[in-house]
């Protein structure tokens, strides 16, 4: 049996039935889930046994896609709020309407909170929940039935929970404070095999519980790190901050692989048109390498006047997105046939923080440019991000 038929078994057993047992069958669903949470199963599908265990198998092709029948995904940002409240039908209705057919929805967010309830012990040890998604099974049945691609977005290196939990696990100041960026936010560090274990450990859970891509956000060191690494107090090791973080992802795709799931990562879009970004350690072409999906945030508003000799980026959203796509096929153009899947995020939002003269109100129009730019460059797969997920009606998806 796969590993998606016996991770559904289970689960029907956890959900379903008198939910007076719940509790009692939810421990007996982590012990019998144990291996498959604590163990180094590369190359492995894990296959249930007689009594209820998890054992692995042999002979899946590591290099294969896991998900070779997926649709080629049209998909919408949908936050932890938005994925348990009121605004979940609105969405679903959204994409039932379109050519729409996946959501991402924040599994850990961008504070570092586990959006759901969790019994999983291997969790609870480091992570602190915010149940926002009061029903997590019913959610997945949800998309499930609608046929909706679900994608599970892990937020990993930027935690303010567990770096104030855990400070040990994150950057000091000099007089042993937490380092903070100009936005408040901690990271965690990204040096730490324990850090990395926690993540990988609710992907795990993740695709346990149905979702069929796990896509990893903040796969990096903080924002101009290079300048601030010397102040800092943190553990580190002999390699560079490049091959640490290309490191993790590697690990994560190692560990996630016997679980017959995507790895996609989120990356700054003009990572494709410059050398590696040693400060932050992300090298597009290495993190590339270890990815099923790579996802460069390609929004018109994050390039600055001159990118792809365009005095306003946020007001040519075609050709915006058209030079991103050609310096992204560029670089990854070595690869060959072995470079991922290409899905970048596109934009649905206004940045009127660019000042006036600088941005246009983006609509319709403006998302539907964004889609052609991307059909004419030869990708057919994007994400639409609006943090507050009010997507433009009348799209050409």
């Amino acid at each position: 049996m796969d590993i998606i038929a016996a991770i559904l078994l289970l689960l029907q057993s956890v959900f379903g039935g008198d939910q007076t047992q719940q509790p009692t069958t939810l421990t007996t669903f982590w012990k019998t889930a144990h291996l498959a949470m604590q163990s180094n199963l590369a190359g492995t599908p894990i296959s249930p046994l007689p009594d209820g265990g998890i054992e692995p198998a042999s002979g899946q092709n590591s290099a294969a896609d896991p998900q070779p029948d997926a649709p080629k995904v049209k998909g919408i940002y949908v936050t932890a709020h938005s994925a348990g409240g009121a605004r979940m039908a609105t969405l679903l209705d959204l994409v039932d309407r379109t050519e729409l057919n996946a959501m991402v929805i924040d599994i850990k967010d961008d504070y570092g909170y586990i959006t759901y309830k969790t019994e999983n012990p291997d969790l609870l040890k480091l992570g602190t929940a915010q149940p926002y998604i009061k029903d997590i099974a019913g959610m997945m049945e949800e998309l499930k039935k609608r046929d909706i691609y679900p994608i599970a977005r892990i937020v990993v290196f930027k935690d303010s929970v567990l770096a104030k939990q855990q400070p040990q696990m994150s950057f000091l100041n000099a007089d042993g404070s937490i380092w903070k960026n100009g936005r408040g936010e901690s990271f965690v560090n990204p040096y730490l095999k324990e850090v990395w274990d926690y993540n990988v450990a609710i992907a795990k859970e993740a695709a346990m519980l149905g979702f069929k891509e796990i896509q990893f956000d903040y796969v990096r060191f903080p924002e101009g790190f290079e300048k601030k690494a010397d102040h800092l107090k943190f553990e580190k090791t002999e390699e560079s901050r490049v091959d640490t973080i290309a490191g993790f992802v590697q690990y994560a795709r190692e560990q996630l692989q016997p679980f017959g799931v995507r790895v996609s990562v989120d990356i700054f879009g003009y990572a494709a048109s410059v050398p590696a970004a040693e400060g932050i350690g992300q090298d597009f072409v290495k993190i590339s390498e270890a990815v099923h999906v790579i996802c460069p945030m390609v929004y018109p508003s994050h390039y600055s006047t001159g990118w792809f000799k365009l005095k306003d980026p946020d007001k040519a959203p075609y050709d915006t997105i058209r030079g991103a796509m050609n310096d992204t096929l560029e670089k990854l153009g070595p690869l060959g046939d072995s470079k991922p899947i290409i899905r970048p995020w596109i934009q649905d939002f206004t940045a009127s923080w660019l000042g006036k003269g600088h941005y246009i109100t983006y609509g319709a129009a403006e998302v539907s440019a964004q889609v052609q730019a991307l059909k004419d460059s030869g990708i057919d797969e994007f994400l639409i991000w609006n943090a507050g997920n009010r997507y433009s009606e009348g799209a050409k998806y």
